[in-house]
C-alpha cells in the first residue's frame, strides 16, 4: 500500500541526512511501527509521505503509484494522517472539525451527501468523540483533542491510516483503546503506519516494526526481531532488559536505573591515640 524505497532526506542547511537509505512497505491488513529514539527520522518520513519535506532521493509510493506524481487530493483519498502535531488557527466546532476529513472527496463547496454522513458517523463512533460533537476544539483537553483529530481521520477513509504519536496526552485506558481500535483497522484490512514511542504496545499489536537509528534503518521486522537487548540498548543508549508481556507473551522493554556511581571511600577516622 505504502512503499518507502531508498530514501533520503536532508533538511535544509543541514550537515547530515535526517533519512538515509530507508526502505520498508507498510501493506495491507497490518499495523506497522516505526521506532526510535528522538531525532532518529521518524517524523521525517511522515513529512516526506505528505510532500512537506522533499525527497533527496528513492521514492515513496501509495498503491504503486509515485507519491510525488499525486495531488494532495489524491494522496488524501487514499491515505488519512494523523500528524504529531496540529494548531488551528481559529476555534472550531468539534463536528465541523470532524467533516473536514471529508474535504478530499466534496471539495469546497459541494454540499454533504449519505456517504459524507455514514462516513463521519463511523468515525464519531469508532474514536468515541459523540459527547464531544458540540464543544469546540478551544475547549478540549489534550487527550479529547486527540480522539478527535483520529474521529476526523477516520471520517477521511481511505485504504491507509497514517499515525504520528496518536495516543500523546491519552489516560491509559485511551490508550489501549486507540491501540485496539488499531488493530480493529488492521484486521478489517487496512493499512496502518503508526509512528509511536511506546514500544511495549507496539510489540503487543503491531505485526511489522521498524527500528530507526540516526536517520537509518537499525532493524525491521517482527516484535521478535526487533526487541531484543543488544539491538534496542545500542540505540536507545541506555541499559535494559526484554522480557515477556505476561498478559499476551509480547516481548517487553524494562529500562533499568542508571548504573550506580561507585561508592565514595570511608573518611578517615579524626580520634588520636590517647
Amino acid at each position: 500500500m505504502i512503499a518507502f524505497e531508498r530514501v533520503v532526506v536532508r533538511y535544509r542547511d543541514a550537515e547530515r541526512d535526517a533519512v538515509h537509505d530507508v526502505s520498508f512497505d507498510a501493506t495491507r491488513g497490518r499495523m506497522t511501527a516505526i521506532v526510535g529514539p528522538n531525532g532518529s527520522g521518524k517524523s521525517t518520513l511522515v513529512r516526506a509521505l505528505l510532500g512537506r519535506q522533499p525527497l533527496r532521493s528513492g521514492r515513496i509510493t501509495v498503491d504503486g503509484r509515485d507519491a510525488a506524481g499525486l495531488s494532495r487530493q489524491e494522496v488524501a483519498r487514499q491515505v488519512a494522517v494523523v500528524t504529531q502535531r496540529e494548531e488551528l488557527a481559529f476555534p472550531t466546532p468539534v463536528s465541523d472539525y470532524v467533516a473536514l476529513g471529508r474535504f478530499p472527496y466534496r471539495g469546497a463547496w459541494r454540499g454533504s451527501v449519505a456517504a459524507d454522513r455514514e462516513a463521519i458517523a463511523r468515525g464519531v463512533a469508532l474514536a468515541g468523540v459523540g459527547a464531544l460533537l458540540d464543544r469546540e476544539v478551544d475547549t478540549l483537553s489534550g487527550g479529547e483533542w486527540q480522539r478527535v483529530r483520529i474521529a476526523r481521520a477516520l471520517a477521511q477513509g481511505g485504504e491507509a491510516l497514517v499515525l504520528d504519536e496518536p495516543t500523546t496526552y491519552l489516560d491509559i485506558a485511551h490508550e489501549m483503546e486507540a491501540f485496539e481500535l488499531l488493530g480493529q483497522l488492521t484486521r478489517e484490512g487496512m493499512a496502518v503506519l503508526l509512528v509511536s514511542h511506546q514500544l511495549n504496545l507496539v510489540a503487543r499489536f503491531a505485526e511489522w516494526m521498524v527500528l530507526l537509528h540516526e536517520g537509518t534503518v537499525a532493524s525491521s521486522g517482527t516484535p521478535d526481531d526487533v526487541m531484543r537487548g543488544e539491538i534496542l540498548e545500542r540505540v536507545y543508549g541506555w541499559p535494559l532488559v526484554v522480557t515477556r508481556d505476561p498478559a499476551v507473551g509480547a516481548p517487553a522493554l524494562v529500562p533499568l536505573r542508571g548504573r550506580a556511581r561507585a561508592a565514595p571511600p570511608p573518611a578517615a577516622s579524626s580520634s588520636r591515640d590517647p
